[in-house]
């Protein structure tokens, strides 16, 4: 698979970067370097568990994940934070003295780093712009940020190089950390969601409730249950109430399947009902009370 290849290319090169980029970070006592580093290892390691991953979750479903595999996928995510999160708090740790007392830096080799990293990664986001594979399109994401984190640390170090102001590195290497941790908050809130079952949030429940019940065959819609395996694939299961004389449940079933595609709801469980529902507590449990009356509207 060619998407494949790419990613790996583009893991093992991310990985070697920060590798030398923790090194150069030491070597010209530089903390913002060292942090960028620490960001750009996240990056190549979400890389990296997207590459190994992706063949997991690309696993069919079978007797014992009979969702299929697509949640091994959060957990690259947690991982990739857990790491992230050790990096952040060691750089924090570094950081905070030198804002007290900044010591030098040698701006020449962070300039040089500065330059090789800008010109790495912009080709690394080349490489990846023109893809259509989700994954790579992430991927991407994360190289523009990555050449986003070098422009910044060339910009810092040019300044140092023309005023001397050492106290320089240590704040840009907190913002960058702060940017990491911001990151991280985001994909752990991400990751608990789907793990709570949360409905996937690009599902305007309200919205699909209101046209459900607008459709003709239908006279009532309830027990609607919305739930995301990783935030992509998505399933539903609902009751739907039709009129008696409404024979035709096939039709109703493709009525209604025809609106759950437009939200992006492909796996649907659809169970269809005539007139009350014989369910106990069925009554009482509609999101919706306003809809309520329609079980009492019996066509003569």
């Amino acid at each position: 698979m060619k998407s494949e290849k790419n990613i790996f290319i583009a893991f093992i090169l991310n990985l070697l970067f920060a590798i030398v980029e923790l090194i150069g970070g030491f070597v010209t006592n530089s903390i913002s370097i060292v942090s960028d580093s620490v960001h750009d290892f996240g990056d190549a390691l979400s890389i990296g568990m997207a590459f190994f991953l992706e063949k997991k979750s690309n696993k069919k479903p079978d007797t014992k994940y009979t969702y299929g595999y697509l949640r091994y996928s959060l957990l690259s995510a947690l991982l990739t934070s857990v790491i992230l999160l050790v990096g952040a708090i060691f750089v924090i740790i570094n950081a905070v003295p030198r804002l007290v007392n900044p010591t030098e830096v040698n701006h020449t080799g962070m300039i040089i780093l500065g330059i090789l990293g800008v010109c790495v990664n912009l080709i690394a986001a080349a490489r990846t712009s023109h893809s259509h594979n989700l994954n790579e399109k992430a991927i991407n994401l994360h190289l523009i940020e990555d050449v986003l984190g070098w422009v910044a640390v060339l910009a810092g170090s040019v300044v140092i190089k023309f005023t001397g102001l050492y106290i320089i590195d240590p704040i840009l290497s907190i913002g960058i950390t702060i940017y990491i941790l911001y990151h991280v908050y985001r994909n752990i809130k991400e990751v608990f969601e789907v793990l709570l079952e949360k409905a996937p949030s690009d599902v305007d429940v309200d919205k699909l409730t209101h046209e459900l019940n607008e459709l003709e065959e239908i006279k009532d819609v309830h027990h609607m249950h919305i739930w995301t395996m990783d935030n992509i694939h998505h399933y539903i299961t609902l009751h739907a109430v039709l009129d008696e004389e409404n024979k035709d449940i096939e039709h109703a079933k493709y009525e209604i399947r025809e609106v759950l595609e437009k939200y992006n709801l492909t796996h649907s469980t659809i169970e269809i009902e005539y007139n009350k529902c014989e369910h106990d507590g069925c009554e009482i449990s509609h999101i919706e009370g306003e809809y309520e009356h329609h079980h009492h509207h019996h066509h003569h």
